[in-house]
C-alpha cells in the first residue's frame, strides 16, 4: 500500500513541474508550438481548464495555473497523511 502512495505522490509532484514548465513555455514566443510545448498542453490543459473557468485572468497574469499547483500539492500532503495514518 505504501509503495502506491509513493508512486502517485510521486506523479503529482511531476505532474506539477509539467505545469510549471507548460507555464514557463508561455515566456518564450512560438515555444508553446514547438513538440514539446503540444505534449504538455495535451496533458496539462485538461486538468487547467476547470480553474480557467473559475478564476479569470487578472491582466496578464492567469492565476488559475498557481490554483491548480496548489490543489496538487495539497493531493500530496493529503496522501502523505494517509501513509503515516495507514502506517
Amino acid at each position: 500500500m505504501d509503495m502506491l502512495i509513493n508512486v502517485l505522490g510521486t506523479a503529482l509532484r511531476l505532474y506539477s513541474y509539467a505545469i510549471i514548465v507548460y507555464i514557463l513555455l508561455s515566456w518564450f514566443p512560438g515555444a508553446r508550438d514547438s513538440a514539446f510545448g503540444h505534449f504538455l498542453a495535451r496533458i496539462c490543459e485538461p486538468f487547467l481548464e476547470p480553474f480557467r473557468k473559475i478564476i479569470p485572468p487578472i491582466g496578464m497574469i492567469d492565476f488559475s495555473a498557481f490554483v491548480a499547483i496548489i490543489v496538487l500539492n495539497l493531493a500530496q500532503m493529503g496522501l502523505q497523511q494517509l501513509y503515516f495514518m495507514l502506517g
